[in-house]
Order: C-alpha cells, then sequence, then structure tokens
C-alpha cells in the first residue's frame, strides 16, 4: 500500500514508518520542517511540509494514497498547561484532523482507510471501573482535548473511508516516551509509587503499538473506536515494583499526590487519573501482542543502554561512484561542520581496508579533542565501519551501508553510541549531544546532496 504518515519524527512515528518500509509499504510523511526531518525520519521516503494550523495539504500529497495515518500534535507533556498551551494542544490535534479530512474529501480517489491517534484520557478519572470503547466520556481538559480531537477524525466516515481511533495508552519504549523520563529517577534509586499508587494504568509496548496500527489498516474488520492498551493494566504501585525489579533498584520512595499537584499542576492528572481500559475488541479482531505483560515489556525496553540514529539517503550516482567518495578520508572532513574544526591527522594504511586507524583532532564547544577509530566490516561497495577507539562518547559504531535504487545509491547511516560517565552523563549533557548530533548530520545531508547531485 501507499501511506500517507503525518508525525513521523515522533517516538511513536519512526518506528511506525521503519516497520512500514520493513513490510515493503510505499510512504508518503508531511512534516513541519522538512530539513530537520531528514534527521528523524529513519527511511528514505517521500517527504512533504505542511503546517496544519497554517495551510491545506500539499497538492498531490494524497495521490494513490491507500492509507493515511495522523499522529500529529503537540506533545501533551511537553509543559505546564497553561491556557496558552492548552489552546496548542488543541489546536494542533484539530487542525491536523480538520485538513486531512477536508483534503481527502477533496479527492476523486480517495484513500481506503483513515487511521488517527486519540488517548484514553477521553474517559477521565474512572478509579476501578473497566473501561472498554463504548464507555461514556469522562471529565477534565484531558477529556475534553480528546472529544473534540474525535469529532474531528468522525467526519471522515461521511466520506465513506474506513475510520480508525486508537485510544492510546502509556506508551513504552526505549529512547523516548513516558519511560525516558521515568527510568532516571528509578536507576538512581529514587523512584516510588505516585500518590497512594492505587490509580490504574494502561499501557502498551510501542511495538505492539506499531503492530497494531499497521493490523488495523490491513485488516478490513477493524473499524471504528479500539483501545490501543495491553491486555493487561495494573496499578501503578505494581507498575513502580515491577520496574524497579527490572533495574535491580529499591523504590521506597512514594511522591505524595499533593507535591505532584504543586509541582506539575494540571499535567498531574496525567500520572494521578486511574484508567482502567479494556483491550478485548483489538483482541477479538484477531490482533496478538507480543508484549502483553508489563514485566516483559520492561525488560525488552531496558535491555538497551545506548542511543541510535538511523538515516537514509539517495543520491544520483552509481554505487561505485558513490562509494569511492565515502572510501576516501578526505572526503569526511568536506562533510564536517566548521565549527567542528575537524582535521585528519593521520592514516594507518594507504587505502582504507578492515583495520585501518585513524587520528582526528577536532573542537567541542571549543575544547580540542583527539578521536581516534578502526575500519571495521569493510566490504566493498556495500558496507563498512567505524568504531571509536579513543574519543568523547563511551562507545561509537558508525555503520555506512550502500544500495542500489531507482538507478542511484541509498545512503544507509546507522549509529549507535553511550554518552560518556553513564546515567549522569545523559542526565547532564544527553539532550545537548543529541541536539549537536542532528546538527552535524543535518549539514552531512546537505553537503552530500549538493556535492552529489552535480
Amino acid at each position: 500500500m501507499k501511506i500517507l504518515v503525518t508525525g513521523a519524527t515522533g517516538f511513536i512515528g519512526k518506528e511506525l514508518v521503519k516497520k512500514l518500509d520493513e513490510k515493503g509499504h510505499d510512504i508518503v510523511v508531511l512534516t513541519r520542517n522538512k530539513e530537520t526531518a531528514r534527521f528523524h525520519i529513519p527511511i528514505y521516503c517521500e517527504v512533504h511540509e505542511w503546517d496544519p494550523e497554517k495551510k491545506p495539504l500539499p497538492t498531490n500529497s494524497l495521490k494513490d494514497i491507500d492509507a493515511v495515518i495522523n499522529l500529529a500534535g503537540e506533545n501533551i507533556a511537553s509543559s505546564f498547561w497553561t491556557e496558552n498551551q492548552k489552546n496548542k494542544l488543541m489546536s494542533s490535534r484539530i487542525m491536523s484532523a480538520r485538513r486531512i479530512v477536508q483534503s481527502m474529501g477533496a479527492m476523486n480517489e480517495k484513500p481506503k482507510v483513515f487511521l488517527s491517534a486519540s488517548a484514553i484520557g477521553f474517559y477521565g478519572d474512572r478509579g476501578d471501573e473497566e473501561l472498554n470503547e463504548t464507555s461514556s466520556e469522562g471529565a477534565g481538559f484531558l477529556s475534553q482535548i480528546c472529544q473534540s480531537w474525535e469529532n474531528e477524525i468522525t467526519k471522515s466516515n461521511e466520506l465513506g473511508i474506513r475510520t480508525v481511533i486508537c485510544r492510546l495508552g502509556m506508551v513504552l519504549g526505549h529512547d523516548g516516551g513516558a519511560l525516558e523520563k521515568i527510568i532516571p529517577a528509578f536507576k538512581l534509586g529514587v523512584g516510588g509509587k505516585l500518590g497512594d499508587g492505587s490509580q490504574w494504568m494502561s499501557w502498551i509496548h510501542i511495538n505492539d503499538f506499531v503492530d497494531m496500527m499497521i493490523y488495523s489498516i490491513e485488516t478490513p474488520s477493524v473499524d471504528g473506536i479500539i483501545n490501543a492498551v495491553s491486555p493487561n493494566p495494573v496499578k501503578n504501585v505494581e507498575f513502580t515494583k515491577t520496574l524497579g525489579r527490572i533495574l535491580k533498584r529499591p523504590t521506597i520512595l512514594p511522591v505524595p499526590s499533593i507535591l505532584l499537584k504543586m509541582g506539575l499542576r494540571d499535567l498531574s492528572d496525567l500520572l494521578l487519573y486511574s484508567q482502567k481500559v479494556s483491550a478485548e475488541k483489538i483482541c477479538k479482531n484477531g490482533f496478538e501482542f507480543k508484549y502483553p505483560k508489563l514485566e516483559e515489556a520492561f525488560k525488552e525496553v531496558c535491555e538497551h543502554s545506548y542511543h541510535e540514529i538511523k538515516i537514509e539517503q539517495w543520491v544520483p550516482q552509481s554505487i561505485n561512484k558513490t562509494f569511492a567518495f565515502f572510501k576516501e578520508a578526505k572526503n569526511l572532513e568536506k562533510l564536517t561542520p566548521d565549527f567542528l574544526k575537524f582535521k585528519i591527522l593521520s592514516q594507518s594504511t594507504p587505502e582504507i581496508q578492515n583495520g585501518t586507524k585513524f587520528t582526528y583532532r577536532l573542537s567541542l564547544h571549543g575544547i580540542p579533542v583527539t578521536w581516534k577509530s578502526k575500519i571495521s566490516d569493510w566490504k566493498p561497495v556495500s558496507k563498512f565501519s567505524d568504531i571509536q577507539i579513543k574519543g568523547p562518547y563511551s562507545h561509537w559504531y558508525h555503520t555506512h551501508k550502500f544500495e542500489e535504487k531507482n538507478g542511484g545509491t541509498l545512503i544507509k547511516d546507522h549509529v549507535v553510541y553511550k554518552v560518556p560517565f553513564g546515567l549522569l552523563g545523559d542526565l547532564i549533557v544527553g539532550k545537548w549531544i543529541k541536539k549537536d548530533l542532528e546538527t552535524i548530520f543535518s549539514y552531512r545531508t546537505k553537503t552530500i546532496d549538493t556535492l552529489m547531485n552535480n
């Protein structure tokens, strides 16, 4: 299928487009910033720039589209819920859904299915009540935003388009989402139950949610509202104890409700609302969870101790010419921003081969750094890797792959890295390092475009 995706640069969207690509679907992405999106989207695909609050969908972005998946919306937990922020949260969701439905309505050949995210916030704070897709709406801002959001989404039913709304619970995954904020406290041994710990938490592993979305667009019997949660919700006290057990850390420091409300204000609703949500409908439709139990989900997430970058870029050059460019060490200087003051000092062999060692000099925020690396996985003209021997990271492994595609070459970069000083390094400088790498790789892709499109 040819699938249009919004929100592809986010925590969930990146995993979604990667899985869609693996399954052989053609993907079109709509994003606010086309240039920065290239760093965040892990696959090569068609990308259009679009700001849903300012303009309709780009012309022809829906041409030949079979399915639309909408994940667009301001991050619900990005800042305090001031009146201005509430307006942003509401508007970003309503306008993206409205623009998509309007554009689909204008098409002669309409998409067959429209899937959009919503959230279990729709149900409000419901104590021990078991909630299914027919349960009534709740009270409060979270419910209001979901109700307004879904009202826009369901207008696609009037167009004869099969419409699926995923009411999403807490998403558990590596390097993003709720756990990115929660795990550091637990690793430091200061995690604990929230409030009295009696509130129900309905969660889902990110891989299961991605699989659920794909299953829903591929399965005609999936229709209407579905709860995108695990079949096994848990109370907060069990969530806390399970995470502590997996991380082998104590969980004896509770956070009283009053402190959460004082510190987070209305945002504390995300942590204190009790929502025991059923996944029975999607299970009856034949969907099978890989991580139905919390302990299994936590084990999968917590086994990752690294950060990851994946970028794909197509150039209109032969694979031989493309590989020849990248095997020349001097070209690495061309692909590095000037502010790094990057310079190759030595190369252990005249020609690059397995085991070739390099010594570089660069400047990180004004601090001179020596970087030594070694070449491995040397397979002309398809692959090679460079591994840090000495340098600013605890671990750095950068794999370069080259594949023939559409008369040119698809360049695939895959970086696995660890920030120095472990958890403290992540907490103190992790975000800055990530931002620096975005700047560096964005410069690299632009420069490759310039040098290899001529």
